[in-house]
């Protein structure tokens, strides 16, 4: 039917399709998750839960991802709702570095990816932590330009106060509500982001990328290059990684797996509909310098 379109066009649509599919239900129930905590989180249970200690308000939010698991796909929905809701930036963006890799899916994939082996699982869990203390050390003591849009601070607050009264259905109908609206809302960035990371990945030199893995400094930046032009899920991106294993080295792949979750084009374009480009622009750079670090060192 399509054989008309040049075979690049046909791979990019097939690349593109594949990225929608697998990210569109962990996009939704990210913001499903963003409903209930419009709904059901006040700030007055935020004070009452988090710390008051920064540093001690980080490792919360770099622990909750364990038992408020989401993929990078739906994190940052949950990340900007978390900000409305009167939670720290620092805790929030702890949370949201972690919870895509501290799963404990993601942790259970990458084992079962690496052959039944700890290592990996454990290095890439271990190199999260590392990034979060520090991007949440960085926004909590030095970090002084401003993070979310101002204009999301306020945005469906009405959600929230027609909620307080009614029954627990009407609270489940508006959590459905807010859902859906974040949904449409940020799946638009979603599809641009895949369009992107899609004709990257068929019109980049890929073959010359590979080629590039004379040192362990080059192999790592390339893998990073590669985790965020592939934006895959964390929960299939140990098995790609894996596969690359003999070729790049250890290293390498333990960037890949740290870096992929916490930037990748689609998360890129979503987060540029909420927090500040100046901002997103530091954030990157500091999380790419940190994960060259850690993998050079481990």
């Amino acid at each position: 039917m399509f054989n008309f379109l040049p075979h690049s066009i046909l791979q990019m649509s097939a690349i593109f399709l594949s990225i929608v599919i697998e990210a569109i239900p962990f996009v939704l129930l990210g913001c499903i998750i963003s409903g209930a905590l419009q709904v059901f989180l006040t700030p007055e249970r935020v004070k009452k839960i988090l710390p008051r200690n920064k540093f001690l308000a980080i490792l919360v939010g770099s622990f909750l991802g364990f038992f408020f698991p989401s993929c990078e796909c739906g994190i940052v929905p949950i990340v900007t709702q978390f900000m409305r809701k009167g939670v720290p930036e620092h805790t929030a963006f702890a949370f949201m570095v972690t919870a895509p890799i501290i799963n404990p899916i993601v942790l259970f994939s990458t084992y079962i990816a690496f052959g039944n082996s700890l290592k990996f699982a454990l290095l890439r869990a271990l190199g999260s932590f590392i990034v979060a203390l520090i991007i949440g050390s960085w926004i909590a003591y030095f970090n002084r330009s401003p993070i979310m849009k101002s204009e999301l601070h306020h945005h469906e607050d009405h959600h929230h106060e027609a909620a307080d009264k009614p029954s627990f259905g009407g609270k489940v109908w508006s959590v459905l509500v807010h859902g859906i609206d974040e949904f449409f809302d940020t799946g638009r960035y979603l599809i641009i982001g895949a369009l992107i990371a899609s004709g990257m990945q068929v019109f980049l030199p890929t073959q010359f990328m590979m080629q590039l893995t004379s040192s362990k400094i080059i192999g790592i930046l390339v893998m990073l290059v590669l985790a965020f032009t592939m934006s895959l899920c964390s929960e299939a991106d140990a098995f790609v990684g894996s596969s690359l294993l003999s070729l790049f080295g250890t290293n390498a792949i333990v960037a890949f797996l740290v870096f992929g979750p916490m930037v990748d084009i689609k998360n890129l374009m979503m987060m540029k509909r909420s927090f500040h480009g100046k901002f997103i622009l530091q954030l990157i750079a500091l999380i790419s310098v940190i994960v060259t670090i850690y993998a050079l060192v481990i």
